[in-house]
């Protein structure tokens, strides 16, 4: 049988047509178009999966299921809890995509999503239990117990990147708040920590020489062993250790997998973060696995599949 695992980003939409045991058949993206409040997103689906249906010679009814994966909280009955990023507001995106297409569809948060394609086939397939941290341009996370996501009641279960415990004023997070995660330990908050790093004692700093600096830059410089971006990088993973610290409080998981564009800084990165969530933990919880995703971009592709029924 065959699935389309659907990953919805704010800039594209990874489209996947995968068969039973996680075979990818085709993958293609097409442009999110955000207009009008995100109305025309779910008709391009629908347009593109028809037409690679035809392309392929495989009838609507060959397809057992779609699963679509969101950037927003989702609640179990397919309600979308708002996607600021697609212009959403409160709805039923089952319902909707369901009435256009008339295939058995389901929906998850894409965090989510990325956390089941790496339980399935990637860095936890060997384990029961996980959480899943993605860093990129905001962090995120997913919770996945006995193979099945954790959504939480308000569909805000694992929003790590938005636990309140930056102590120091480093702005205002996306969400309003001031003391989150994601202020410091996103991609666009390692260059915020480097800004005000270099103003304040980075003088010999070799990142100084760097124009439109990123946090790949800052993992550059720091593995080169320039001090300013070693002590840029041991603040950021403080943090985040801290945080993995705290869920694993909670949730104490078999296994922690990092993914998103930061964790391309690879084991130097993972490292850190183990030096810290060691520092930070209760100690039953001490030798809890991190480990860096497999998958990659194509994680919330397999995840959707999965949750549509995939296996």
């Amino acid at each position: 049988m065959y699935y389309y695992g659907i990953d919805i980003g704010g800039t594209t939409i990874k489209c996947g047509l995968i068969k039973s045991g996680g075979q990818i058949i085709t993958k293609d993206e097409i442009t999110t178009r955000k207009e009008d409040n995100g109305k025309y997103i779910l008709e391009d689906i629908t347009k593109y999966i028809r037409k690679n249906n035809k392309n392929l010679g495989i009838k609507d009814e060959e397809i057992e299921a779609i699963g679509l994966g969101v950037p927003g909280s989702v609640l179990d009955n397919g309600v979308v809890n708002k996607c600021i990023n697609l212009g959403w507001g409160v709805f039923n995106v089952v319902e909707e995509f369901e009435n256009l297409l008339h295939i058995k569809t389901r929906v998850g948060n894409d965090a989510n999503m990325a956390a089941l394609g790496e339980y399935w086939l990637g860095s936890a397939k060997e384990f029961s239990s996980m959480v899943f941290i993605t860093v990129g341009t905001g962090v995120g996370g997913g919770i996945i117990i006995d193979g099945k996501p954790v959504n939480g009641f308000n569909g805000a279960a694992c929003e790590i990147g938005h636990l309140p415990i930056v102590t120091e004023d480093m702005g205002e997070c996306n969400c309003g708040k001031k003391d989150c995660l994601e202020i410091v330990a996103s991609a666009t908050g390692i260059v915020r920590v480097a800004k005000k790093m270099l103003a304040e004692k980075g003088n010999n700093s070799t990142l100084k020489r760097i124009e439109n600096l990123t946090a790949k830059d800052v993992f550059d410089e720091a593995k080169k062993g320039d001090l300013l971006s070693i002590m840029i990088v041991d603040y950021v993973t403080d943090y985040l250790g801290r945080g993995l610290a705290i869920a694993a409080g909670m949730i104490d998981p078999e296994v922690f997998v990092i993914g998103g564009g930061v964790s391309k800084a690879g084991d130097y990165f993972i490292d850190k973060i183990r030096e810290s969530y060691k520092k930070y933990v209760f100690h039953p919880s001490k030798y809890t696995n991190i480990m860096q995703a497999k998958l990659l971009n194509d994680a919330g592709m397999y995840g959707c599949a999965y949750l549509a029924g995939c296996r």
